[in-house]
């Protein structure tokens, strides 16, 4: 079983051939969740950070970890804590309350971004970010029809398509063309009100992106620094599932951010879901709500079915002391390619399930702005 004294012991291990004379390296936020490892690296040179972070995922990996991500911080302190400690104790301990202590900002793929006017305080834009346990449970649905309908409520709203793996957010709204390049910024697509970018919009014919952690979080970064954004009310970042590298490059990209679980009735699905929430808990991330997606069939009859069980939704939002928004019904949107505005998954404001996500939408302005 891979622990958090298994981590720093491999992590001192692959640090020493960087720890020049006089200089200390030290490793703090160690966290190991179900095989998954993230820390925050003290004290490494700029120009080592690169090799320094292949050797610790190679070393984790093979005392198997499944996914690294490594924060690097840059300290003042550290090296004068180190030469004033005694000359057998250069511990990580001592290194690491040093480093506390005068901390300079976190690098890596946040590095920058504070001056960006979409994530400053100022800006006004609220963020959420909408995350599940697992795949297959609609959070790309929930995600483009809560858009949509906070755009029909007035507001201003963009999406990023963040599950650079599963990008699904152009199709579902019905958008074939790509995003123009105007004085060296990218013009999001807009749609139903709704401005979007998605890793869809870059690769041709559907082809798979075979990227590791680094190039995610360098890929996310693009969609704040690179893209023309203009003034929102809202930005909803559609998460890969899970609890990985995209998940943690958020928190560090946007500590404001508010998040969204969501899952379907069955009890796995719901209990999966949990650690999303917690790790939302744990990133200091306010969870808005629960939305539960295929909650019910309505059949012919007017029936209600509860095809994939019932109450996971209740459960997770009583576990995680949030609200349950909505439960969403299982079924398409009755929309014709035909349609000026033909999108596969996005409803029409007037239909059943479009009330909901307008109600949705209600609540979540409601918790944003009160």
């Amino acid at each position: 079983m891979l622990t958090r004294e298994n981590v720093i012991e491999a992590a001192e291990i692959v640090a020493a051939p960087y720890k020049g004379e006089g200089a200390s390296l030290a490793f703090r936020d160690v966290v190991v969740k179900d095989r998954h490892v993230s820390m925050t690296v003290i004290g490494a040179a700029a120009s080592a950070e690169r090799a320094l972070e292949a050797s610790l995922r190679e070393a984790l990996a093979a005392a198997g970890a499944e996914t690294v991500h490594c924060r690097f911080r840059t300290s003042e302190a550290a090296p004068q804590a180190a030469s004033s400690a005694s000359a057998g104790a250069a511990s990580t301990t001592g290194a690491s309350a040093a480093a506390g202590a005068g901390a300079g900002p976190v690098r890596g793929h946040g590095a920058g971004l504070e001056a960006n006017p979409l994530l400053s305080e100022s800006s006004g834009t609220h963020f959420i970010a909408v995350a599940s346990g697992k795949g297959g449970v609609g959070k790309s649905t929930v995600t483009v029809n809560l858009a949509v309908a906070l755009a029909r409520r007035g507001k201003r709203v963009g999406i990023i398509d963040a599950d650079i793996y599963g990008f699904s957010v152009p199709d579902m709204m019905g958008i074939e063309e790509r995003p123009e390049v105007v004085n060296e910024r990218v013009i999001p697509i807009e749609k139903f009100g709704v401005k979007v970018m998605s890793m869809g919009f870059f690769v041709e014919d559907n082809a798979p992106i075979v990227w590791r952690g680094p190039m995610l979080g360098k890929m996310l970064r693009n969609f704040f620094a690179e893209i023309a954004w203009g003034e929102l009310d809202y930005l909803l970042l559609d998460l890969p599932p899970g609890t990985g590298d995209v998940a943690l490059d958020v928190h560090q990209m946007i500590p404001q951010s508010k998040e969204i679980i969501v899952t379907t009735p069955h009890a796995t699905a719901a209990f999966v879901a949990a650690r999303a929430g917690a790790m939302a808990i744990k990133t200091e991330h306010e969870i808005i709500g629960i939305v539960e997606n295929m909650s019910y069939y309505i059949s012919k009859s007017g029936e209600h079915e509860y095809v994939f069980g019932r109450g996971g939704g209740g459960r997770l939002a009583e576990s995680l002391n949030a609200d349950l928004l909505a439960q969403i019904p299982l079924g398409a949107p009755d929309n014709l390619a035909t349609e000026p505005d033909f999108a596969p998954s996005v409803y029409k404001a007037d239909t059943d399930t479009g009330r909901i996500y307008l109600d949705v939408a209600d609540a979540v302005i409601a918790k944003c702005e009160a």
